[in-house]
């Protein structure tokens, strides 16, 4: 901060030397373009520019047309700049809501070799080639230079700023928040409709954008209560502060609209500083869940369409109030005012009050209100009813005349360096259609509503909702705030309504002057003009969906916001429509620009997959065990012994222990997804190959899931607990793949159907408990009154019990290993000591734990698919499972899963191979070639999927997928590494390697 003055003199030139809510007992240095510049806190970038006499601030898009500021908030199409420098360099923020700081290093963009001087405005000669469709024309002959020539043009011209290309050294929050009212917007509306909702109780949630709370109330010299509006907004905001449950969160734009009354929210908590505190996220991205919500999002003001009007110094009316009155700002010496509506008369009168010049109003209706004509006569200001400007004219430097045409059709010319234009007011209802709601044409007010649908739990209020007279937007918020109340249980009373000033006014649209000479820009961020839409409209591109990707107009950083309703009006106009006939665009979130680093938040690097850690980790990092990565989880791979030389010793000492008495597996990672409804059954029929509506209560039944094309995508078991309850496990690779199949199918195939899902797979910690004294470790877990003998709990039964002494639990009579074996489930938190009580449960048999290794070994012994198998390019038949494709029902899948491609007899299918040499070794991914030919890939018959050391048989065995595999059991084939350069002779045989009768499963 500094606390004097740069210099004496020529600082600050357009500072009015009083009003405005900035600190001016205090200065900030700033630069822009590398001149260094003064203002004072409460100033935007914007605001200290206009201050400093500064009204050049970029190039355009296209033409590189030179550009100044708009507006005064978020929908500012020109004032686009660079922040910062370095790896913090952000390009394309808007001006206009860049909250001044100390040391703010700021420069423009889109020009070169700078902003006064840009050669690329050579690009204004040849404008009669750019017009709409320009790129889809130009580039499509001859094909040969597309890569060549074309791309790297456009490329090089394209884009407005640079990013740093430099790794971001801040870092981002993700935050939830839950609430029964949030209020979007703290201008007049959502200042009453906060204060009706907070004072009954409610949580509430008051967002707005802005670092300053009180909308229009601090831009206009308006009255509430007897007191300016700016004070009575301070005074609410205190109030709402001393509320213990209203938070207020400033600079923080809501920009999404979700289902579930979520909504998405970007708070900049640090961008207003030239570095983030420590340990402080330089943007925080909030998912507010409210059960209410009001939208007070106020409106935006509406250019009017005629030459040269995107000259620097044409400027809209109220933004011209808000330089005035927020920020003690003069935007220029010499004004002229060209309004539709009373609304401009306002600036009018507050151009006067604050000592500026007004040459002339405008008024394109040919009665203007009588009142603010005549004190503008009074001041020595020309009124001219009827009229409207032609065009702009002027350079870099900004606007220096206007060419007007009066009522009579007399043209004159009025020297001014300022035109500040009213014509009219769209309401700010973006957020209102995200859920699919169309707005409304409202003749009335010249623009479109909030129409229906709304979003589930909204309402609008104050401008927004198209009420833009003071008292109407405090009683329609306050209204709303009662009612929102009201809706999430609370008793609200309506709050008294403070006096106003009367700032009722009427609107007469223009949407465009005809006859200029000049560019007329519709769009001025895209460089679409008035004629560019008419050339749409010439080659067919009517429809409003047509229009703005032809055009783009609408497309840039703005969205439209200043540009759409103009555009459409002209289409209108075109086609002999009218505007609600001609229809919208779609407004989709985002509705204000957000960082990508705000939507990754801290998901980069590691933490981009964050390694999960089961309950039971701490249990097994105490025993030693060697952990790798599966999937998103960490998990143990076996478990060393004192004296064991390898990995390999380790893993032949825990099948065999598991195989001969009993061992226990953290099993926790496989994906577990509770199914809920009275459909689940037949929802359950539909995403799998086999029935499961038919399975009885207290059952689980293995399942196979295909893909839409009929390859499998996933297996696994499903238990029912219940008529309406099953809870299905998937494979620990699958687990998010598979949810988010089943959310599809659920909302987007079967929404009639009664099911809910939900992921419960970080809810529930899982242990496999196998081998021949699995049932004697289950016995002593399981609270006395449970038989878990084979007739009491037999292969496949399922069942909801508690285990040592009261601790709730799922068991499941499931292997994976071909032994005898139990899962036992519990809730997450007791994890840790389950592990530990399974463990001393075992102790007298010898109990070992056992990883992944281990896992897979005996999977493969007893011919289990897994990953390498399920590997996306096989089917049910090829695995042997073509069995359970049902013929009774209809299921994912099963249509595709009939391609002649796909029941090819010659495709490879599961086999189980073992080396005719038994001390020889399998690599996994050897290609099956027949004995004696060449190992090329006209011969290729197969591959190996898995092998593993068997301990069971003393040797290297391997699962694999070989052509006509079911009819070669004992023939023999090689199976060929030529990257390991392995050709180890092997036998094919059943992939069932240990108990094919499935005896130890039964036992």
């Amino acid at each position: 901060m500094i606390v004097g003055r740069l210099t004496q003199a020529g600082l600050q030139p357009n500072r009015l030397a009083t009003g405005g809510l900035v600190d001016r007992t205090r200065y900030y240095r700033f630069t822009f373009d590398g001149r260094v510049l003064e203002g004072h806190p409460g100033d935007t970038l914007a605001s200290a520019l206009l201050a400093n006499g500064i009204r050049l601030v970029g190039r355009s898009f296209k033409y590189h047309r030179p550009r100044g500021i708009l507006t005064a908030g978020p929908e500012e199409p020109n004032a686009l700049v660079e922040l910062r420098k370095g790896a913090r360099r952000e390009p394309n923020t808007k001006a206009t809501t860049i909250e001044l700081y100390d040391g703010l290093e700021a420069a423009s963009q889109n020009r070169w070799p700078s902003l006064a001087f840009d050669i690329m405005a050579a690009n204004q000669l040849f404008s009669p080639l750019f017009v709409a469709g320009f790129y889809y024309k130009t580039f499509m002959w001859p094909a040969a230079l597309w890569e060549k020539l074309y791309e790297p043009l456009i490329r090089r011209a394209a884009g407005l700023g640079r990013a740093s290309g430099e790794p971001d050294p801040d870092s981002y929050e993700k935050a939830h928040a839950f609430c029964d009212v949030l209020v979007i917007g703290a201008g007049p509306a959502g200042l009453m409709a906060a204060l009706a909702a907070g004072r009954a109780g409610a949580r509430v949630i008051l967002c707005d954008a802005d670092f300053a709370l009180g909308g229009r109330l601090l831009s206009e010299r308006l009255e509430v209560g007897g007191m300016a509006g700016a004070d009575w907004a301070a005074l609410t905001e205190a109030e709402l502060a001393s509320l213990p449950e209203v938070r207020i969160l400033r600079r923080t734009s809501v920009f999404g609209v979700y289902d579930g009354g979520t909504y998405a929210a970007l708070e900049q908590v640090a961008d207003h500083r030239p570095v983030p505190g420590p340990h402080e996220p330089r943007q925080r991205y909030w998912k507010i869940v409210a059960h209410q919500a009001v939208l007070a999002g106020g409106a935006v003001e509406r250019p009017i369409v005629f030459g040269g009007n995107d000259r620097p110094g044409v400027m809209l009316a109220s933004a011209v109030r808000s330089y005035l009155n927020r920020f003690g700002v003069t935007p220029g010496r010499r004004a002229v005012v060209f309004t539709t509506s009373d609304d401009g008369w306002r600036t009018v009168a507050d151009l006067r009050a604050a000592g500026i010049e007004v040459a002339a109003a405008i008024d394109a209706r040919p009665e203007p209100p009588a009142g603010s004509a005549k004190a503008a006569e009074r001041a020595g200001t020309e009124v001219h009813a009827g009229a409207v400007v032609l065009d702009a004219h002027g350079g870099a430097g900004g606007v220096r005349k206007l060419a007007v045409e009066t009522a009579s059709g007399r043209r004159l010319e009025i020297a001014a360096d300022l035109l500040a234009v009213s014509g009219g007011w769209n309401p700010a209802l973006g957020l209102a259609t995200h859920l699919g709601g169309r707005p409304r044409w409202s003749e009335a007010l010249a623009a479109f509503v909030p129409g229906e649908p709304l979003p589930p739990g909204m309402r609008v209020a104050g401008a927004a909702a198209g009420a833009f007279a003071l008292g109407d937007a405090l009683s329609g918020g306050a209204r709303a705030g009662v009612e929102a109340a009201e809706a999430a249980g609370f008793a609200a009373v309506l709050p008294e309504l403070p006096a106003t000033s009367d700032d009722a006014g009427s609107t007469t649209p223009l949407w465009q002057v005809t006859g200029a000479r000049k560019k007329a820009f519709v769009d001025q961020q895209n460089d679409v003009t008035d004629k560019d839409v008419a050339l749409a409209h010439r080659e067919g591109f009517t429809s409003v969906e047509h229009l703005k990707r032809y055009t783009t107009l609408g497309m840039a950083t703005d969205q439209g916001k200043t540009s759409n309703v103009n555009g459409l009006a002209i289409m209108a106009a075109l086609t002999g429509r009218t505007i609600p006939a001609t229809g919208t665009t779609r407004l989709r979130p985002p509705h204000v620009p957000v960082t990508i680093g705000a939507f990754a938040a801290e998901h980069r690097g590691r933490h981009f997959r964050p390694t999960r850690r089961t309950p039971g980790h701490a249990w097994a990092e105490e025993q030693g065990a060697v952990f790798v990565e599966a999937g998103l989880w960490l998990r143990a791979q076996w478990f060393p012994r004192p004296g064991e030389k390898d990995w390999l010793e380790s893993v032949v000492r825990e099948v065999t222990t598991v195989r001969s008495a009993v061992g226990m597996c953290d099993v926790s990672t496989l994906g577990k997804i509770d199914i809920r409804g009275e459909d689940a059954g037949i929802f359950l029929d539909r995403v799998y190959v086999n029935m499961f509506s038919t399975l009885p209560v207290g059952k689980a039944r293995y399942g196979l899931m295909l893909r839409e094309d009929g390859f499998v995508m996933d297996d696994g078991t499903s238990a029912r607990l219940a008529p309406d309850h099953y809870v299905m496990s998937t494979t620990t690779a699958n687990a998010v793949k598979v949810m988010q199949h089943l959310e599809f199918c659920r909302q987007v195939l079967w929404p009639e159907l009664d099911v809910q899902l939900a992921s419960i797979t970080d809810q529930w910690a899982q242990y496999a408990i196998a081998g021949p004294k699995s049932r004697e470790v289950v016995r002593r877990l399981v609270d006395p009154g449970f038989d878990v003998s084979n007739e009491g709990f037999p292969y496949l039964a399922s069942a909801e019990l508690t285990v040592c002494g009261g601790t709730p639990a799922r068991l499941f009579r499931l292997s994976f290993s071909g032994e005898l074996a139990y899962e036992l489930a519990v809730p997450a938190r007791f994890g840790d000591a389950l592990a530990r009580a399974v463990m001393a449960a075992g102790a007298d048999f010898g109990i070992t734990a056992y990883g992944t290794e281990a896992l897979s070994v005996m999977r493969i012994e007893k011919g289990h698919v897994a990953g390498g198998e399920l590997n996306g390019q096989t089917t049910a038949r090829d695995l042997g499972l073509g069995k359970m494709l049902s013929t009774k029902k209809d299921f994912i899948g099963r249509i595709m899963a009939q391609r002649p491609g796909l029941t090819d007899p010659d495709r490879p299918t599961l086999v189980g191979v073992k080396p005719v040499e038994r001390a020889q070794r399998l690599r996994a991914g050897a290609h099956f070639l027949q004995l004696g030919v060449a190992a090329t890939a006209e011969n290729d018959e197969g591959y190996l999927t898995s092998v593993a050391f068997s301990p069971s048989l003393g040797h290297w065995i391997g699962l694999g997928l070989l052509r006509r595999g079911a009819e070669r059991h004992g023939e023999r084939v090689r199976a060929h590494d030529p990257v390991r350069g392995g050709d180890v002779e092997v036998e094919v045989c059943s992939p069932v390697f240990v108990d094919p009768e499935g005896k130890r499963l039964h036992a």
